[in-house]
């Protein structure tokens, strides 16, 4: 398959370009400079992969939760490439992506994606590995203070690890937490991959009006950004 997949929702902006079995991504790690760095992140991805928007299959990316503008620059760009190419737009729930692309990285038995919301404040679900290879069940999915997260997470009795990008800083609200916790660095664009894939094969009907962000939260201007 050939996908363009963009994933800018928290602490980077990436872009990965799948052309067949090969993959080609570009990553920028100046976040405050999204909506500067996204237009050009495509265009070097895609000049790299040697593919024009037209002969794409679809366009995925990250839905969120997240950051409230970063959300909005990811969808924007994703859905007006789309758009202009007359291709399907995928969007890949964020934490259901990390979880699955932490499940090659831990046998554990509960998966817990994490996403700072908030100073001190993370979005969060709960999955536990279910039938065949692959598959996750979510149990839960909230919003929660990070010194509460160890009490949500008590039922699990120690089988989950924490799944996030920057974990030490929520590992060092709560020692208890850090043996669990697990960077991820491994999170990319191209964990937006397989979601987009499987909803191509099983035919999903991809509507490009249907696409929106994941706030999870209300925008109250004058809030310092995140």
């Amino acid at each position: 398959m050939k996908i363009l997949a963009i994933e800018c929702t928290h602490q980077l902006a990436c872009v990965t370009v799948k052309n067949g079995s090969r993959l080609f991504e570009r990553v920028n790690e100046e976040w405050q400079k999204t909506a500067e760095a996204i237009v050009p992140l495509v265009m070097q991805a895609m000049t790299d992969a040697g593919l024009r928007p037209a002969e794409l299959d679809c366009v995925a990316v990250s839905s969120g939760p997240g950051s409230f503008t970063a959300l909005r620059i990811g969808m924007s760009a994703a859905k007006g490439i789309a758009f202009g190419a007359d291709r399907p737009l995928v969007s890949v729930p964020t934490l259901l992506a990390m979880a699955l692309s932490a499940s090659d990285h831990s046998g554990s038995s509960h998966i817990v994606p994490v996403i700072q919301s908030r100073p001190g404040e993370y979005y969060y679900s709960i999955y536990r590995r279910a039938g065949g290879e692959g598959m996750l069940e979510e149990l839960e999915s909230s919003r929660c203070q990070s010194v509460e997260l160890a009490g949500r997470l008590e039922k699990l009795a120690g089988e989950f690890v924490i799944v996030g990008r920057s974990i030490a800083e929520l590992a060092g609200h709560d020692a208890a937490l850090a043996p669990f916790c697990i960077e991820a660095s491994f999170f990319t664009a191209a964990s937006l991959l397989p979601y987009a894939e499987k909803t191509l094969s099983e035919g999903v009907d991809v509507m490009l009006a249907e696409a929106v962000p994941d706030y999870r939260q209300q925008f109250v201007p004058g809030q310092q950004k995140q």
